[in-house]
This record gives C-alpha cells, sequence and structure tokens, in this order.
C-alpha cells in the first residue's frame, strides 16, 4: 500500500464512523428514561410575530422532546412590551388560537404582575387562563431556574 492510501484509509474508516453514531447520538433524548423535562419560556419583546414564532417554537419543542408525556412542566412567562399581544382587546386570532391549544395541552402562562400594574390593568383583561405573577415576571424565571426549570428566550 502507498503512502497516501496509509492516510486515506484510517481517515474514511474515522468518517465512516461518525456518520454511523450520528443518528443515535441526535435521537438520544427519545429513547425510553425516566427524565421529564422542566422548561420555561420567557418573553419581553412587543409584536404579534414575535409572539406567534414563540408560541410555534414551544409546539415545535414539545413534539421534539416526544410530546406531553416528556414533559413534567412548562411555563410561558410573558412582561413588558410583550404583555400586550396577550390582552383579549384586539388579541391576534392565530395568537389566541395558540395559546389556548397550548394551554389546554398543560402549558402554565404567566403575567408579569408588575406589567399588568404598569399598564393599569387587570388579569381580566389578559388572554383566558393567564395567571398573574404578583412576584413579577423576572422574578419568576429566576424561581424556575432555581427549581432545575431549562431556560429558553426565544
Amino acid at each position: 500500500m502507498d503512502r497516501r492510501m496509509r492516510l486515506v484509509v484510517p481517515m474514511v474508516a474515522a468518517l465512516a464512523l461518525a456518520l454511523a453514531s450520528a443518528p443515535a447520538a441526535q435521537a438520544s433524548h427519545l429513547k425510553e428514561s425516566p427524565k421529564k423535562h422542566r422548561i420555561v419560556y420567557h418573553l419581553n419583546e412587543a409584536g404579534v410575530e414575535k409572539a406567534k414564532a414563540v408560541l410555534g417554537n414551544i409546539r415545535n419543542h414539545v413534539k421534539g422532546v416526544g410530546g406531553w408525556d416528556s414533559i413534567e412542566a412548562l411555563e410561558l412567562v410573558v412582561h413588558g412590551a410583550a404583555l400586550k399581544s396577550f390582552l383579549r382587546s384586539g388579541m391576534d386570532p392565530e395568537v389566541k388560537r395558540a395559546l389556548e391549544t397550548l394551554q389546554t395541552e398543560g402549558m402554565a402562562f404567566g403575567a408579569c404582575g408588575n406589567t399588568l400594574k404598569g399598564l393599569r390593568i387587570t388579569l381580566v383583561d389578559v388572554a383566558e387562563g393567564a395567571r398573574e405573577l404578583p412576584q413579577g415576571g423576572v422574578v419568576r424565571v429566576m424561581e424556575l431556574q432555581e427549581q432545575g426549570y431549562a431556560y429558553v428566550k426565544p
């Protein structure tokens, strides 16, 4: 075997081994495991498109980990300008539908108490199923992280 072939053969073998093991590594979270995920999504950016995107991320996240059976808890914490996208009056129908579906499936929806006060509104003005976070949205995010929740801010 000439010198070039002695170099190429081990490289090809290493590449083949890497490619063969890649799918197993990507799918490892879907193997039977008692671990259930706890996730907090954090949204403070204004805009209907951002709200739609975050709700879509959550839907994809749930699907990506194998469905709601793989999730112990999932909470969306909304504060600041983002809360305006979740007000009953004038709420985008697509945002409303996506939010209601996720809540029905098991997602908790927290609205920052400080933002509610700042906007001079109450929980009655926010989408159905919202829970007021009297300690504030960022404090709630911190509390959940301290309890081991995975933090996601799209």
